[in-house]
């Protein structure tokens, strides 16, 4: 049977409340790697790191604010502690790694592009581990194609915030790079999410036919 999904239970607050972590996170974080070049070279990793970490923690808070306003209505949720604290960590490790490339290459075509691949990643990565380790009375279903852009947005636009990040040194730039990354992380969020479909175990404890659409 196929579940009834609600994505934005608490209307658009919610959104916009986990644009705004994304953002902040992401400013923070990219601060700290524009600022890293012009560091001593040990305190350069510190510099990184402190980025890593911001960046990372935005990814993984953005997604579970999100997550307080996804519902599928004839069945209750919880998440696993698991994947909770690997989402945490791997976009820690992932955006981390992204950002080591360019503080320690400089900002060349290639290092930028490669950090904001693998800072797409680590969103996308974050997205589904947390997505899987929810439990419920059935299982998730998901639009191939729509998965695929997801990632492509979280890499596109995490690219895009770097480059911006490190063109320039003005406040202003680095706060519209934090946007930048926040719309990275947002958007492949909420594609990721209407790629979900979801269907249900009928004899599963907690579910109820209530609503429930035929086969």
């Amino acid at each position: 049977m196929q579940g009834t999904v609600e994505g934005f239970t608490h209307g658009p607050v919610i959104p916009v409340l986990a644009f705004l972590v994304a953002g902040l996170g992401a400013a923070l974080g990219l601060r700290s790697t524009v600022r890293s070049p012009r560091t001593a070279r040990s305190f350069r990793t510190g510099r990184l790191a402190l980025g890593a970490l911001s960046i990372g923690s935005g990814i993984w808070t953005m997604h579970y604010v999100a997550m307080t306003g996804f519902t599928v209505v004839e069945a209750p949720l919880s998440h696993d502690k698991p994947h909770v604290i690997a989402g945490l960590a791997v976009a820690v490790v992932t955006s981390g790694t992204g950002l080591f490339i360019v503080g320690y290459r400089g900002a060349t075509r290639m290092a930028v592009i490669t950090g904001g691949a693998l800072t797409g990643l680590g969103i996308a990565s974050t997205h589904y581990l947390g997505m899987a380790g929810i439990r419920f009375g059935g299982h998730f279903t998901y639009d191939t194609p729509l998965v695929v852009l997801s990632v492509l947005i979280a890499a596109a636009a995490a690219t895009a915030a770097l480059r911006a990040a490190l063109s320039t040194r003005a406040l202003l730039s680095g706060l519209g790079a934090g946007a930048m990354m926040a719309v990275a992380v947002t958007g492949m969020h909420y594609t990721g999410m209407a790629a979900l479909g979801v269907q249900l175990h009928p004899s599963a404890p907690g579910v109820t036919s209530h609503h429930l659409p035929p086969d």
